[in-house]
């Protein structure tokens, strides 16, 4: 028999009901917790002001609820609230607005009272008391959401990670105090790399756009700047394009300053560790990140540096509306909070080169001394010898890049970078490459699949009658050729030497240092162990510059001085051999190493024309009558010049849909908007408010704004 058989009848009744009566008590404190209704409001403040994280734009605006007085401790500026959103005006009893469904948010800010006269629904919950979203980077998010035409309820779904209670548990220790400045170093090899350290360590603001040498060096100096911003008392940032480059920093970092003052910031981390660093950050545990996108927005405490390496890669630029690239985002992080901001590349992006050229930031480069000795050497290979050449036929090696394959084997590994399968050639001249641009608009020119004419990838103008501008060429050329293929026929060729592969299915982090044939993708080439590769093969040049693409000649070459930065110097006999027309800017900028140079000229024609970064340029993209109607209702600037609209490709129904595409059995049009430069924002705010008034109005489907997209054609 148990215990509390045994006790009396009478004495277990009045256990009962004094539990009724204490729940009692309990339920009429809290008045409902859904709807708060009857309950007393705060004191002091009793109006939140909350973003309900609720993505279309005509929704962005701040929404006023009471506060009751049980949430008065917990409901502080910055702490993630649950709310009832879309009740409308016929549901209220007792001075409070019910219905409606529950959505998340954040409360912004207390005021004493609210603009709307009407009744207010009651904060619903305090979902944690930890305030996550803090004056700076609400700041933040509202200059990015307003540059890129966005909400700020899809920006702070990139800048604040999902919560996870567990996390917010834990207790951080203090951080290490600052680490003493470091030495040179490597920096020593640019001229004006001590001084940049030093203004860091000083606590100075430099800006400057770094074009790093070739080989294994960066990552250390790139740590080395962070550390030297850490000895001033405040806290950097760096941004890299991927895990694995990320991975090689931290290592840097670690062994220059120890652990315990920085923390790694990706997705392999997992959503809950990944939130645990996030909480590091913003209570100040740590004082340096270095991460991929996504910790641009890291909530860094005294921002002393913001620094992007390869600021040309496409996984700066994020996937999700509103598609903010890093670099601009870390370029508005270095202006609204006054940090040292450092651009850096082993080559040089065309929006780099403007930010030296109207003199926001220095150059930082080493001499042509310096160069020579760090680069190795870059031999050419005309597509027209490759035709004409027997052993291209074999293994679509032409003799010099044979050769060169077997003597680098000789010494070492030897790099093999293929173009990625996917790329879809953009049409040039077959005498002299030239790409075939239309003379209307400049726009590339395409050739449709049920068609024999030309047609301009922008204003959509045929060109039937299309002669080079250079050569009077008529004749066209594109073609693709795939990594897999490549391994194959290697293989065949070098029988005796194992072919190993990176790509996307299958990356490799490193190579070990003995003679084998590692054929990458670019982007995914692995470091060689022991000083770099011996050699490296850069084939079908041909498909990389003929991508349908602006920056295509851009583009190869950042590709290029990618994997070519992984050989050895020309010292140690390291070659790079490139199968690409030779007379091509892209080319002879690899050739001299000179991707300063290229992106300078490349700047100047894009003035001459028009181009981004010089102007800036949206894109519409939707149903025909619904990009129609966004452009007519726009009120967009008196300059502003509208290319097109013209018709999508269908996407392949058996390709899984991509955030962005069409839905199946949908004709999407993509128009242009182009503005001369100091005119971005009027036309960023001008598509935005025509977006919100057709969501209000609910005149047709969505339309997709995007500003300053990447992929112009």
């Amino acid at each position: 028999m148990s215990s509390e058989n045994g006790r009396d009848p009478g004495e277990r009744g009045e256990q009962l009901a004094l539990i009724r009566e204490t729940v009692r008590e309990t339920r009429a404190e809290r008045a409902k917790p859904r709807t708060w209704r009857g309950a007393q409001l705060a004191d002091a403040l009793p109006v939140a002001r909350v973003l309900v994280d609720k993505g279309p734009v005509h929704l962005d605006k701040l929404w006023d609820y009471a506060v009751p007085a049980a949430m008065d401790a917990e409901a502080r500026p910055g702490v993630r609230v649950r709310v009832r959103f879309g009740a409308g005006t016929g549901r209220v009893r007792e001075g409070r607005r019910e219905g409606g469904g529950l959505l998340d948010g954040f409360l912004v800010e207390r005021v004493a009272e609210s603009d709307y006269r009407g009744p207010l629904a009651a904060l619903a919950q305090v979902v944690s008391p930890e305030p996550v979203l803090g004056p700076e980077l609400l700041a933040l998010c509202r200059a990015v959401a307003d540059r890129y035409a966005g909400s700020l309820a899809d920006v702070l779904q990139l800048a604040v990670p999902p919560r996870h209670a567990k996390a917010e548990a834990e207790r951080f220790p203090e951080p290490p105090p600052p680490p003493g400045p470091p030495a040179p170093g490597s920096w020593a090899r640019y001229p004006d790399g001590p001084a940049f350290l030093d203004a860091l360590a000083r606590g100075g603001a430099p800006r400057a756009v770094w074009t790093a040498l070739p080989g294994p060096r960066w990552p250390g100096e790139l740590a080395a700047a962070v550390a030297a911003t850490l000895a001033s008392g405040r806290g950097a940032l760096v941004v890299m394009p991927d895990g694995r480059s990320a991975a090689r920093v931290d290592a840097a970092l670690t062994e220059l300053v120890g652990p315990g003052l920085h923390t790694l910031l990706v997705a392999d981390s997992g959503p809950e560790e990944r939130y645990r660093r996030w909480l590091a950050i913003r209570r100040g545990a740590v004082r340096a990140v270095i991460g991929t996108r996504a910790a641009m927005y890291a909530p860094v405490a005294d921002l002393g540096l913001v620094a992007i390496w390869d600021d040309g890669n496409s996984s700066h630029s994020d996937t999700n509306a509103p598609h903010p690239h890093a670099r601009d985002v870390l370029l508005l992080r270095a202006v609204h909070e006054k940090a040292a901001c450092l651009v850096g590349d082993l080559g040089r992006t065309v929006e780099a080169t403007q930010l030296v050229e109207n003199g926001w930031a220095r150059p930082l480069e080493a001499t042509r001394e310096q160069l020579r000795a760090a680069a190795p050497l870059v031999r050419t290979v005309d597509d027209t010898q490759t035709a004409r050449d027997e052993a291209a036929r074999v293994a679509r090696l032409p003799t010099l890049a044979w050769q060169t394959a077997r003597a680098g084997l000789a010494r070492g590994p030897v790099l093999v970078q293929v173009p990625r399968r996917g790329y879809v050639p953009r049409l040039a001249c077959e005498r002299c490459r030239e790409p075939a641009r239309c003379r209307h608009c400049a726009g590339p020119l395409e050739a449709r699949s049920n068609d024999t004419a030309l047609c301009c990838g922008w204003c959509g103008k045929e060109a039937p009658d299309w002669h080079c501008t250079e050569c009077g060429g008529a004749r066209l050329r594109a073609r693709v050729f795939g990594a897999h293929r490549t391994a194959e026929e290697l293989g065949r060729a070098f029988p005796e030497v194992p072919v190993r592969t990176s790509g996307r299915d299958h990356v490799l982090d490193s190579v070990p240092d003995r003679p084998a044939l590692v054929v990458s993708t670019p982007g995914a080439e692995p470091v060689a162990e022991g000083g770099g590769y011996a050699a490296a093969l850069l084939l079908d040049g041909w498909a990389l510059l003929g991508r349908a693409d602006l920056r295509a000649g851009e583009e190869a070459l950042r590709r290029w001085l990618g994997a070519a930065a992984l050989v050895r110097g020309q010292a140690e006999g390291g070659t790079v051999a490139v199968i690409a027309e030779p007379t091509l800017r892209p080319v002879q900028a690899l050739v001299r190493w000179d991707p300063a140079g290229h992106a300078l000229r490349e700047l100047a024609e894009r003035a001459e024309l028009g181009f981004p970064p010089v102007s800036r340029m949206a894109s519409v993209t939707g149903r025909p009558e619904d990009v129609a109607e966004l452009l007519r209702a726009a009120e967009l600037p008196p300059d502003a010049e509208v290319l097109g609209p013209v018709p999508l490709p269908v996407p392949d129904p058996g390709r899984p849909r991509r955030p962005g595409d069409p839905q199946a059995g949908e004709q999407w049009e993509r128009a242009l908007v182009r503005v001369r430069p100091g005119r971005g924002a009027a036309l960023a705010a001008a598509l935005k408010a025509a977006q919100a008034a057709r969501l209000v109005k609910r005149e047709g489907a969505a339309v997709r704004v995007r500003i300053d997209p990447p992929d112009l054609g």
